[in-house]
């Protein structure tokens, strides 16, 4: 489906359509998905702050809000269900992430082969981390794709930065607020204090990469529209998780 001119249409109206692209950015939004919760997300690290000393963070901080940000795309330029149905994808992918982990982690050893400790170490995460990480994903996500699809009709489609920004807020203090606790709360590794501040950090970081990335969010949301030749917007729409449809 692609033309000259938008066509500003409901969502519902597209039920069935196919797009050009659409299976280009779900890709992208579930291999950012995985890879920055295979390689990021139980590290802590620290960056130096002039005039603030030392700031901790969760290392997959550094690319794990571009998943919100394609996100925000998937939500502004083909609707919530479309972007749902990419959330489902990312939801199926990191429960077969875990699967995988748990049953290789599990394998017995071969004899002379030394690195199960280093393996169990990056890789046998526990059923905290995991069940804190899909959690705080589907929340998450769910409704940082709500509340952009919502905002773009309450702002006729006007004034984008407002509803990436926006639904980032909500989106990732939803999963800020239940990833940590759930994942780490108790851990000797880390004390309630640290928890705490790993947490806002890691919230103000989040919400700042979508104000950073904003130019080319419009950039790459601009370009999607015009080879598509739609604007869709979510009139009508039914806001669940529950469904895959589209």
């Amino acid at each position: 489906m692609s033309g000259n001119e938008l066509r500003h249409v409901e969502a519902r109206a597209l039920h069935g359509a196919r797009f050009r692209y659409f299976d280009f950015v779900m890709v992208a939004f579930v291999v950012v998905l995985l890879l920055s919760n295979v390689i990021g997300a139980e590290k802590r690290s620290v960056i130096n702050v002039p005039g603030s000393g030392l700031w901790p963070f969760g290392a997959g901080i550094l690319f794990f809000p571009i998943s919100y940000v394609i996100d925000d795309v998937l939500t502004e330029v083909y609707g919530f269900a479309r972007a749902r149905r990419a959330l489902w994808a990312g939801f199926a992918a990191l429960l077969f992430m875990a699967v995988m982990e748990w049953t290789v982690v599990h394998l017995p050893v071969a004899e002379g082969w030394t690195g199960q400790p280093a393996y169990e170490r990056v890789f046998g995460s526990g059923w905290r981390i995991i069940l804190a990480s899909m959690t705080a994903f589907f929340v998450g996500d769910f409704l940082n794709s709500v509340v952009l699809a919502k905002m773009k009709i309450w702002t006729d489609g006007k004034y984008l930065w407002t509803r990436t920004i926006g639904s980032t807020i909500v989106g990732e203090g939803a999963d800020s607020l239940i990833f940590y606790p759930l994942a780490f709360y108790g851990m000797p590794d880390w004390p309630v204090a640290a928890l705490g501040e790993v947490m806002f950090i890691q919230f103000f970081f989040k919400v700042s990469w979508e104000v950073l990335l904003t130019p080319i969010t419009y950039a790459v949301v601009g370009w999607l529209k015009r080879k598509e030749g739609v604007d869709v917007y979510d009139v009508g729409t039914e806001f669940t998780p529950f469904s895959a449809d589209v």
